[in-house]
């Protein structure tokens, strides 16, 4: 193949991978070198100054030794043609998009050939001819591959702005089962790596530039990179198999607290090949994965934690309200809250008001009393706001029962999904590549009662491969080949469920998470 089929075949295979966030870094452009990036700067968002800023997401190489069942890529999927760029190629066809104002940065991930080594290797190079032999200052976010050993991920950390480590599934039963060359080992050990690599670059470079005399010192020029500057983030599917939300937020808690992650992505199952482990349904949990994306603003921004908003005895979120109208449904003894006296913790509570929200009410009521034109003109989505406040004294919800049914009335909705993108059918599902074209096939509803059905078939299917070999099941070192045991509980069992089933099946073994919390 030459260079442009290879990029349509590698940045057609890199879409399902998550990457819509911002950089976290700011680095201004320098005299004889390529590139800036902004701290807002990603796929599809936006600088400060108003423009868009996008990455060129593509493989290494789709080839792979693994067979995950869930992977268009997987070793046993013979449809699929392989290919791969020479770190040269891939430097290359960077640079000239860069040139052309196509890209501001590189999202590198890859498929597993030979071993996470060698492919990790090639990463290395094509990294370093970009930022070495080019001197390109932009954005690169690269996925590390689980059994990488930790010296090349070093490399990889200090050539990269941030690192990420797929966990792929939520527990440690469904890791075995589906993706049976990876481990939580493997998993977590490059992880902890990145998070403990990540901190102590941070705090050597400010030890560094602490002032030892009150004499003005001349700064010594950086003679490495930093490590990783924007951090780490992960990805999970979410749907093909049967973990609750309560135990996806509670490994996601545990990563925001044991690691430091920047950001936890969320990826509803899209069944690209056929796997009777797998749901066979074309539903997509859209849906769910919405919810599951406010919940973590929640625990990262809005000062939550897992058991305010979902609990064991009731292991999905609500699909009517979201987490945040939930919680207040369910606590309205705390309501009504008073705008001109309420502190930024309770503010931040209340359904309609956000971050910046709240922070413009603590402004604003220093010189002022507020009232409803008032929060209308800070932006506060009032709508849904005024049923849970006061203001000096006035109810803004009157005329209305103060009642839950009452309430979650008012703010029961379907998910507005926008004019673009897979919620409304104008692309394809996943990111859009740069060769498809934007018409797609009918989605089936995932409250449909075919989706439950298939759902409930790929389960039991899953109950039934992991019930004979529980709970010393042997699994496959991708790296080496080598068996080993499956791994030890570090959390106390949760029941699991369907998501879209009231009555599904119980599983009987209990999923380990990957991760609890301490």
């Amino acid at each position: 193949m030459n260079v442009i089929e290879k990029l349509e075949v590698l940045a057609d295979a890199a879409k399902y991978d998550v990457a819509c966030t911002s950089s976290g870094v700011q680095r201004s452009g320098k005299k004889g070198q390529l590139g800036a990036a902004h701290q807002a700067g990603c796929c599809h968002s936006f600088t400060p100054d108003g423009r868009c800023v996008t990455l060129l997401k593509v493989l290494m190489t789709n080839a792979c030794v693994y067979d995950c069942a869930y992977c268009v890529n997987r070793a046993s999927n013979a449809t699929v043609p392989r290919t791969a760029f020479t770190p040269r190629e891939l430097a290359d066809l960077t640079i000239g998009f860069y040139r052309r104002n196509y890209i501001e940065g590189l999202f590198l991930s890859s498929g597993v050939a030979g071993c996470p080594d060698r492919t990790t290797e090639l990463m290395v190079q094509a990294l370093r001819i970009l930022r070495e032999e080019y001197g390109f200052r932009g954005y690169i976010h690269t996925k590390t591959i689980p059994g990488t050993s930790l010296e090349l991920i070093d490399e990889l950390g200090r050539l990269s702005d941030r690192l990420s480590v797929n966990l792929e599934l939520p527990s440690k039963q469904s890791l075995g089962l589906l993706a049976p060359n990876k481990s939580r080992h493997s998993i977590l050990t490059p992880m902890r790596h990145i998070f403990e690599s990540v901190a102590e670059d941070k705090e050597s470079r400010v030890l560094a530039q602490r002032r030892t005399t009150v004499y003005r010192e001349k700064r010594m020029a950086r003679k490495t990179r930093a490590f990783a500057p924007a951090g780490q983030s992960t990805q999970m599917i979410i749907g093909a198999t049967p973990e609750s939300d309560y135990q996806i937020l509670n490994l996601s808690a545990a990563l925001y607290t044991q690691l430091s992650l920047k950001r936890v992505f969320f990826s509803a199952y899209l069944p690209v090949v056929a796997d009777p482990l797998l749901p066979a349904t074309d539903a997509v949990q859209l849906n769910r994965e919405h919810r599951l994306y406010q919940a973590d603003w929640l625990l990262r921004y809005y000062g939550f934690n897992v058991s305010e908003i979902i609990d064991e005895e009731n292991p999905f979120l609500a699909p009517d309200v979201d987490p945040k109208a939930n919680w207040a449904l369910n606590h309205l003894d705390f309501f009504p809250v008073e705008v001109n006296t309420a502190p930024l913790e309770a503010l931040l509570r209340v359904p309609g008001i956000g971050v910046r929200g709240a922070r413009l009410i603590l402004r604003a009521r220093r010189q002022s009393t507020l009232g409803e034109a008032e929060l209308r003109r800070l932006g506060i989505a009032y709508k849904r706001a005024r049923y849970f406040i006061t203001m000096n004294g006035a109810y803004g919800g009157s005329g209305i029962d103060f009642s839950r049914d009452a309430l979650h009335a008012r703010l029961s909705a379907p998910i507005e999904g926008g004019r673009h993108g897979r919620r409304a059918d104008r692309a394809v599902q996943g990111q859009m590549s740069l060769f498809e074209a934007a018409d797609a096939p009918p989605v089936l509803p995932e409250a449909s009662p075919a989706n439950r059905a298939a759902l409930d078939v790929a389960f039991e299917a899953q109950r039934r491969a992991l019930a004979p070999a529980a709970p010393t099941r042997a699994m496959a070192d991708g790296a080496g080949g080598e068996r080993r045991t499956a791994l030890d509980a570090e959390a106390p069992h949760t029941r699991d469920e369907s998501p879209l089933h009231e009555n599904a099946p119980h599983d009987d073994d209990a999923r380990e998470p990957l991760l609890s919390v301490a």
